[in-house]
């Protein structure tokens, strides 16, 4: 196969910065092959995809060392324009990728841009959409799009140009998990029909592994750490090492005293092998392990009664919902895209106000508290960040919300150290907020949130675009409230999260709930993962391996001993 890319003793310093964020770096990519890219947030990976892109350095200047070569001539020689037309990148902000009004015009940006007539356009516009399986859309705008089709006009739109080599830059993070797991075979597909090479930069490694990759490449602190086929790392605590989350399965065989080696193929759970010793040992561990215990009774702090609510008077969003919810509870709200889930936690704070049914608070009717007295006892953290900040230094956007109630500066300074220190925001203390990442962003909004200590705080996608020792940090930090009596609702596409954090789970589809019962029970009934857009969890598909009768307990038992065991 012929080199497409190539890292040789590869070094980049920002100008802004004292310290190189890119060391010694050596590696290289060949026509038609597929390469995953992990590591923890911080360690190099968004700055080696804007050398590959051309974003260093035309758009991030900076000195750079060593040699980056694209077949076989120096980027720094190239322009971007050039660049351009070999590498094509698929931001994980779809909405931040469109510049035509529908999908259509989205996708002949390119084309036009190289004045390409027609029909050629139009034939080449139409050839990719039904590549990449949006051409039913093509009048559409591209933001009314779902998520999943959202990313498949952006792959349309740097797809048109030929391009040889595609990046993918955390394809996962806002879709939920049906839709990520058809994105990772559009991938997939796309990559067998086109042989282009391909680099996917994702924390969620197990989803990527959906399908095969050829290479895994592990980076930390500037460097490359593992350059390896999925077999040989996943047989390695690398991931774990360098805070990467290891896929589920993959736990359960350690625990179960398993020698993961690259001999049992461990790199997906469709192919590791699990013979009779390896079934023996996980039966034992089984058998042996704690049993879920059930959470200690508590009176309820929400209870909602036949709540519906529409957004045009026609299509209800919300059909005669019906919950209760414990005072310290740590729920999981699941489903897919558009199911009502983030819907129903604006109702409940009063963003939006419902058409039918009640909701009462601590026993007291809610209906007219007003968005500030609702504040109070409920707070919400939003999926995108961008649509919460409203401060330009990250100290004084968590201080925001304790200085609009009056308190002393003294205990404002002691309660947002605090609390950065414990979201892991106290390096950027004095930062502002635009020059962090879309993730640490995010952690600033929960931590706006989190300071205020509401009896309730509803957090949409908290870990999105998180690494795992992030992700660990806040998630832990959101129990230890938790423990302490606060009422924790998540609304999540993460399936580990709901498996690992969650007391209960209730699914959303088409406005409607259609389960409520424990992460265990919603993630091995095959009916409610199917409407609810949900992913069966590779602990399931282990259990049936070993010849473990009782997936469901499996799993609660393997969550019993996370809780118990692993993180104590």
């Amino acid at each position: 196969m012929d080199t497409i890319l190539k890292f040789e003793n590869f070094g980049f310093k920002y100008d802004a910065q004292t310290s190189p964020t890119l060391y010694d770096i050596n590696f290289s990519v060949k026509k038609g092959e597929k390469v995953l890219i992990a590591g923890p947030s911080g360690c190099g990976k968004s700055t080696l995809v804007h050398c590959i892109n051309g974003l260093v350095p035309f758009s991030y200047k900076g000195k750079i060392t060593g040699s980056l070569s694209l077949f076989g001539r120096e980027t720094r020689d190239m322009s971007l324009f050039e660049i351009s037309k070999h590498v094509g990148t698929v931001l994980q902000d779809s909405d931040a990728q469109f510049v035509g009004l529908t999908v259509a015009e989205d996708i002949a940006f390119a084309l036009e841009n190289d004045c390409v007539g027609e029909p050629e356009l139009h034939d080449r516009v139409m050839d990719v959409a039904k590549l990449v399986n949006i051409d039913e859309f093509m009048g559409h705008a591209p933001t009314e799009l779902s998520g999943g089709q959202k990313q498949r006009v952006s792959l349309g739109g740097v797809l048109v140009d030929d391009v040889e080599l595609l990046i993918f830059d955390e394809p996962l993070a806002n879709l939920d998990p049906a839709t990520g797991k058809q994105a990772i075979e559009l991938i997939d597909e796309l990559q067998k029909k086109t042989g282009v090479a391909v680099i996917i930069v994702e924390h969620r490694v197990e989803d990527v592994l959906h399908r095969s990759v050829d290479r895994m490449i592990l980076m930390d602190k500037g460097r490359i750490v593992a350059d390896a086929t999925p077999d040989e790392l996943l047989s390695t605590n690398a991931l774990i090492e360098k805070g990467v989350r290891e896929p589920l399965y993959l736990s359960a065989m350690k625990y179960a005293g398993i020698e993961v080696t690259p001999s049992l193929r461990p790199g997906s759970i469709d192919t590791v092998v699990i013979g009779e010793a390896e079934a023996g040992k996980l039966r034992d561990w089984y058998e042996h392990a704690p049993a879920d215990r059930k959470p200690a009774e508590a009176e309820d702090i929400l209870d909602v009664r036949h709540l519906s609510f529409s957004y045009d008077g026609t299509r209800k969003a919300l059909n005669d919902i019906s919950i209760k919810i414990k005072s310290g509870e740590m729920l999981a709200i699941v489903g897919t895209n558009g199911a009502g889930k983030s819907t129903f936690s604006k109702v409940l704070c009063g963003f939006e106000h419902e058409d039918d049914g009640e909701i009462f608070f601590e026993g007291g009717d809610f209906k007219g508290f007003s968005i500030k007295e609702r504040a109070d006892r409920i707070g919400y953290v939003m999926q995108n960040p961008n649509q919460m900040i409203s401060k330009i230094m990250i100290f004084d956007e968590v201080a925001l919300g304790l200085r609009s109630r009056g308190v002393s500066e003294e205990d404002i300074k002691t309660r947002v150290e605090d609390t950065l220190k414990i979201c892991g925001l106290w390096p950027f203390r004095n930062w502002p907020v635009s020059a962090l990442s879309y993730g640490q962003k995010k952690r600033v909004t929960i931590a706006a949130i989190m300071v205020l200590e509401p009896k309730v705080i509803i957090l949409d996608e908290p870990t999105a675009g998180q690494d795992y020792r992030h992700y660990t940090e806040i998630m832990e930090f959101l129990t230890e409230l938790n423990k302490r009596g606060i009422t924790v609702i998540m609304i999540t596409h993460d399936m580990h999260l709901m498996l690992e954090y969650a007391d209960r789970a209730v699914a959303f589809s088409e406005g409607r709930i259609i389960k409520d019962a424990d992460s265990a029970a919603i993630l091995t009934d095959s009916g409610i993962i199917e409407r609810a857009s949900l992913k069966e969890t590779s602990l399931y598909e282990l259990c049936k391996k070993a010849g473990i009768p009782d997936g469901t307990d499996f799993v609660r038992r393997f969550i019993a001993y996370e809780r118990e065991v692993v993180r104590q």
